[in-house]
């Protein structure tokens, strides 16, 4: 099954969220004007009435007034606290960033784990936490988008699984970030808190209730208890509604992500055999986190016993497997709790994670790996990782590991940006290097000449893998270095007085995949329903990205407008296809209706494979595409 198929299924799963929700506040709201009215029939028992005489219309209108804004209200604050990304959701839980530079083997091998899985599911990298506190298996990814996506596991998981177990789980978690499942899972979220908000101000009138009772305040002392269990109740029996919505809802996605972590790995024994050995770990996937309850679907695995819920959030483990392995003889792989000693990594050795040519981790890890653990300080490693030995799916390039070196340390990260917005031109370039000398980051112009002929030298194939590999470590600078740095890259790009297609293109990714990281970022606002309302800017887009091609423009650009049946669309001139434009075009798309994205996206690719390839210009454009439209790239791109 193909991304924009996981799409279709995961706005079924919302459209059924919102109205499961809307059902459950509805069922809260006749409960609790039925148990108004049994309070009222039960104080005037004594008198002949009957019980419906004590219903009242108006009453039912305020009753349900106040619950559907109080609901509302809750719903809405906890989706703001949410909403901050995946990075609030991990911190929340206690979960610890896994900086790029980190000397712990485990941590080590998870972030190139997470590297390769990028590569597969063609996403920049996102942040990793550890839940260094959690023995059990487990593990989550979360955000409201996949720019501001994190992948966080838990130390149990990182400690006791091999390195294709481990690989699984984390494929599994890629794929709620590319289908449309964090969104869902937080609105989720969010919800949830409404209805069994009602259960817990129902719990904080009971002990309050008996707290007047011990002070000897008994003026209320019935009143206030069996108002407080009466809430409760019915709380608990909204949150049972809402439960089982979330039960259903979960469990398919999680049959879902297992099929796409085989897709992501092309091996269905990684994350089978990681089911096994949770099936046979003594702590399981418990998370005993104090916030992970609430938000208990979005995890790997059952973080509670199934006992305590009647509505399990995910399928039992012997049906995942069987899904996965049909003729699995049902035994579980019992494997002690054990630890990986952290130890520290040398220069110039250890595994080497690097996001888009991150299968220059697969390499690298199984070439180094052993020599980082037996050679001696002073052994000679590879000057070079040549990224087209491993994979089709990347750039055919050599990146030195001096410069890969580099990606691992804000510093570094940054004069490597840097340095791919310097120009070859004498004049310029000594004006941009003495911008970058004003920037006042220490050590950064210096760096920058250091590394500027190496980065020139590589050529701009490498653009786009060497922007990915700087992510990881750009990310750990604080927000004010993360203005700073974001306002010299706009002034060295202007230096010449104009913007190239290749600049505009590196900013778009930067500022799209580090913004969230530092400042609250508004999504988009959808406002366009049909294509129609854009065939300008569709006609500018489609245009440029014919223009980057090495074939025929017309034909490349035909193929586009005749997926998007947009039959007397025409290409525009060259000579009106300006960045400016191109800019404006590509904003204006991403205003577009959800469901116009992938199709706006699979159009694009139709126009850069018309030659049969992918230069490294043509993905450039549909990667910046992709993320200024905040839709993940379409999988099935060719390269050169």
């Amino acid at each position: 099954m193909d991304f924009f198929a996981q799409q279709d299924i995961a706005r079924r799963n919302s459209r059924l969220l919102v109205v499961g929700f809307l059902l459950s506040v509805a069922l809260l709201v006749m409960l609790t004007n039925i148990v108004v009215v049994a309070f009222l029939f039960w104080g005037d028992r004594g008198q002949d009435s009957h019980f419906f005489d004590y219903f009242n219309w108006s009453r039912f209108g305020h009753i349900g007034l106040a619950i559907t804004t109080t609901i509302a209200m809750v719903v809405l604050f906890k989706w703001i606290a949410l909403s901050g990304g995946g990075k609030s959701v991990a911190e929340g839980m206690g979960g610890a960033r896994v900086l790029p530079q980190t000397r712990d083997t485990a941590e080590r091998r998870c972030l190139n784990i997470v590297d390769e899985i990028a590569l597969a599911a063609n996403m920049p990298v996102p942040a990793v936490y550890v839940l260094n506190r959690e023995r059990g298996i487990n593990a989550f990814a979360a955000g409201i988008t996949p720019a501001d996506a994190i992948v966080a596991v838990t130390r149990g998981a990182i400690e006791n699984l091999e390195r294709d177990e481990l690989q699984g789980v984390i494929a599994h978690e890629f794929s709620h970030i590319l289908n449309g499942d964090m969104r869902l899972n937080i609105r989720l979220a969010a919800m949830l808190k409404g209805i069994t908000f009602v259960r817990d101000t129902g719990e904080f009138l009971m002990h309050s209730g008996r707290n007047r009772v011990r002070s000897g305040n008994r003026g209320n002392e019935n009143a206030l208890p069996l108002l407080g269990l009466a809430l409760w109740l019915l709380g608990w029996l909204g949150g049972l509604a809402a439960g089982g919505l979330k039960s259903a809802i979960s469990r398919q996605r999680e049959f879902l992500a297992d099929a796409s972590a085989v897709q992501y790995t092309r091996d269905n024994v990684g994350i089978a055999n990681a089911l096994k050995v949770i099936g046979g770990y003594v702590p399981g996937t418990l998370v005993h986190a104090a916030r992970a309850g609430e938000m208990s679907h979005i995890f790997f695995g059952q973080i509670e016993h199934s006992l305590w819920h009647l509505f399990p959030t995910h399928p039992p483990l012997d049906e995942r497997i069987r899904r996965l392995q049909p003729d699995w003889d049902g035994g579980f792989i019992e494997r002690k709790p054990r630890h990986y000693r952290a130890e520290p990594s040398r220069p110039g050795t250890g595994e080497v994670g690097v996001g888009r040519a991150a299968l220059v981790a697969a390499a690298a890890a199984s070439a180094f790996e052993s020599q980082l653990q037996t050679s001696a300080p002073d052994a000679d490693f590879p000057d070079t990782v040549d990224a087209g030995d491993v994979s089709a799916g990347v750039t055919a390039t050599t990146l030195p590991i001096s410069i890969v070196q580099y990606t691992r340390e804000p510093l570094g990260a940054q004069a490597i940006i840097v340095s791919l917005l310097i120009s070859d031109r004498e004049a310029v370039y000594r004006e941009q290097l003495e911008i970058v000398g004003q920037a006042g980051v220490k050590g950064l112009e210096e760096l920058a000449c250091t590394v500027h002929p190496s980065i020139q030298a590589l050529g701009a194939p490498n653009r786009l893998p060497l922007l990915e590999l700087c992510l990881p470590s750009l990310r750990s600078m604080s927000a004010r270095q993360y203005r700073e740095f974001k306002q010299l890259l706009l002034t060295l790009i202007r230096t010449d007085r104009e913007t190239a297609l290749h600049e505009w293109c590196l900013y778009q990714l930067l500022r799209h995949y580090l913004d969230p990281e530092f400042v609250r970022v508004r999504p988009s606002r959808p406002r366009y329903r049909s294509l129609e309302k854009v065939r300008y800017h569709l006609r500018v887009a489609l245009s440029v990205l014919a223009y980057a091609g090495r074939g025929d423009p017309e034909a490349a650009f035909r193929l586009g407008a005749d997926a998007l049946l947009l039959k007397e669309l025409a290409i525009q001139p060259q000579e009106e296809t300006s960045v400016a434009s191109f800019s404006r075009a590509v904003h204006e798309l991403a205003d577009c209706y959800p469901l116009l994205k992938p199709r706006v996206l699979k159009a694009m690719a139709r126009v850069a494979q018309a030659d049969g390839s992918l230069n490294y210009e043509e993905r450039e454009i549909i990667a910046s595409l992709a993320a200024v439209m905040d839709c993940p790239q379409p999988t099935a791109l060719k390269t050169d």
